[in-house]
């Protein structure tokens, strides 16, 4: 697998690129549609765990912009279907904590490490047919893709949903606390000078209000066909709402 350092140079690959705000199911649909396509799902987020991992472990904090730097550009990052390894270790699940996701942020909106991370994304994906998601795939990282979605979901769909994921995990959480919390990410999402949340202008907006996953999936396929001229087997045909 290669790592940061060992990566090829670019060369034309098929990206489909999915952007939108916190909540709106990228994650979930960006992996189900990699699946029934047969495309590699990059996992952006993991890359920004992987340093901000890195980074409380040396320890040094996000106000140590040149550590910090040289912190991401030094790391090896490898992904592997729901494997990542950073310097040969395996974190897939030491990426995952709260500390790191209370960390991730001043990591995510540091302008140089974006650009070491767009870059390494971009390596990845090289040569291959990939989902990605985030909030400025289409907008940045990969503009030149054909296929770019921005999905989204009213805010209080996209709050009940927050509400839902932590009860299966056994935390309780009020509706209205879940709601302000998201609504003020979501302007800190849009106004962030790097790295914000913006559609592009050639992207599709769709909407996941009161439809399942596998639906949004099934929209997405027929949007792929339509823009990427792929020519899918039937064993990656649409699944019954």
């Amino acid at each position: 697998m290669p790592t940061h350092h060992s990566l090829p140079p670019t060369r034309p690959t098929t990206v489909v690129a999915i952007d939108g705000p916190a909540g709106a199911g990228k994650s979930t649909v960006a992996k189900l549609l990699a699946d029934r396509l047969g495309f590699e799902f990059l996992d952006t987020g993991a890359m920004y765990r992987c340093v901000t991992l890195a980074m409380l472990r040396v320890p040094i904090t996000p106000s140590e912009t040149n550590a910090l730097q040289q912190l991401a550009s030094d790391l090896q990052i490898e992904l592997s279907g729901s494997v990542v390894r950073m310097n040969g270790e395996d974190v897939s699940d030491a990426i995952r904590t709260p500390e790191v996701s209370q960390a991730i942020g001043g990591v995510a909106d540091n302008i140089l490490v974006r650009e070491i991370l767009s870059d390494l994304q971009r390596r990845w994906a090289s040569g291959k047919r990939v989902v990605t998601e985030g909030r400025d795939q289409g907008s940045v990282v990969f503009q030149d893709s054909r296929c770019k979605v921005f999905l989204v979901a009213s805010p209080e769909e996209r709050a009940r949903r927050r509400v839902a994921d932590l009860a299966q995990r056994g935390i309780d959480a009020d509706l209205q606390s879940v709601l302000d919390q998201q609504n003020a990410r979501d302007l800190a999402d849009y106004s962030r000078p790097v790295g914000a949340l913006i559609k592009a202008p050639d992207a599709v907006e769709i909407s996941t209000d009161g439809i399942s996953m596998h639906q949004v999936v099934d929209k997405l396929e027929r949007l792929v066909q339509a823009r990427l001229g792929q020519n899918l087997s039937a064993k990656f045909s649409s699944t019954k709402p």
